[in-house]
């Protein structure tokens, strides 16, 4: 007697027969997921592949035609040697469509940030130079103050005309000062020859007639942008390191002009000169080329020499701007 086959009962996975009513059998199990330490592995090696990817796009996108080409025979016959042309052909095929279809839009992206990434770093550098600069105003200033103070509580014993000529003269710099700190606003070349007046107002009368100075700049001038202490800083090193040590003192001349849409102001003194020492070595000297490089880069520029037929010029040239706020 034959069984029908069609009537053989199911049998499940260890092939015994399973009834009608019998449970389904259990799901194979999963696939062990593979340890940690590889699906790091895995995660880097992904990561690597990325960031080499993008490496060589923008290389792609920067890289000169002569030097790509250069590249590819190189690589076919490196290739050839291997003998795995194909693939190599391949990727140089690709590198130059790449390069064709997307390489200007991407040197022009990668050009755009390297010029915001270097304004942004000049920036920095300029905001770090202005705040040691008022650092060192903020000290320069109390000490310059309480020095003439001394000298005006001498005077009022000694000589009570050269004491009050003195306190006008401080009174004077003190307004010409206390707003440049206050409005928030970019110094102009008026009021830094207000200042470096006053200035030299208070050392003629400390240094008992032996300084004379002259100003001569256009009032047309005087509303233009200007770094703040610069001239000061010159006329300090006139006096410091030209008339003081001269006997008979000297003059200083404060000269400005305007020639081809730029501001030139020239400081002069009659005095000692350079007597042997380098020039333009000072600190004060070296922090106003740092901050004229900061803030005009080529459009400005800082000279020092000899002046006929003693002593010495020093000059700034920086682009005629109008005063305006500070951003």
């Amino acid at each position: 007697m034959t069984t029908d086959s069609t009537n053989a009962l199911p049998v499940d996975a260890s092939g015994r027969p399973r009834g009608p009513g019998a449970p389904p059998p259990p799901p194979p199990p999963a696939p062990a997921p593979p340890p940690s330490g590889t699906r790091q592995t895995l995660r880097e090696i992904r990561e690597l592949v990325v960031v080499l990817w993008w490496r060589f796009f923008d290389w792609l996108a920067v890289v000169s035609w002569k030097k790509l080409v250069l590249v590819s025979v190189l690589g076919l016959v490196l290739a050839a040697i291997l003998k795995h042309p194909n693939p190599a052909l391949m990727l140089i095929i690709a590198s130059l469509i790449i390069k064709v279809v997307a390489g200007g839009k991407r040197r022009a992206e990668l050009t755009a940030d390297a010029a915001t990434k270097r304004a942004e770093t000049e920036q920095l550098e300029r905001t770090v130079l202005e705040a040691r600069m008022e650092a060192l105003q903020a000290q320069i200033e109390p000490h310059f103050l309480f020095n003439t103070l001394a000298s005006i509580d001498q005077l009022i014993l000694t000589d009570p005309p050269r004491a009050s000529r003195m306190q006008q003269s401080l009174i004077r710099y003190l307004r010409s000062a206390m707003p440049q700190m206050r409005d928030g606003r970019r110094s102009t070349l008026g009021q830094q020859v207000d200042l470096s007046s006053a200035f030299l107002e208070i050392m003629a009368v400390r240094m008992e007639g032996r300084l004379q100075s002259a100003v001569r700049v256009p009032d047309g001038l005087k509303s233009a942008v200007f770094p703040s202490m610069m001239l000061q800083t010159l006329v300090e090193n006139a006096i410091k390191h030209g008339l003081e040590p001269v006997t008979g003192g000297g003059t200083i001349w404060i000269i400005a002009r305007e020639t081809d849409g730029k501001a030139a102001l020239t400081v002069a003194d009659n005095g000692r000169g350079f007597g042997g020492h380098s020039s333009g070595t000072g600190v004060g000297l070296k922090n106003i080329r740092e901050r004229l490089k900061l803030a005009y880069g080529d459009g400005a520029s800082f000279t020092i020499g000899p002046n006929f037929p003693n002593g010495v010029a020093a000059s700034i040239i920086v682009p005629v701007q109008a005063g305006t706020p500070a951003p």
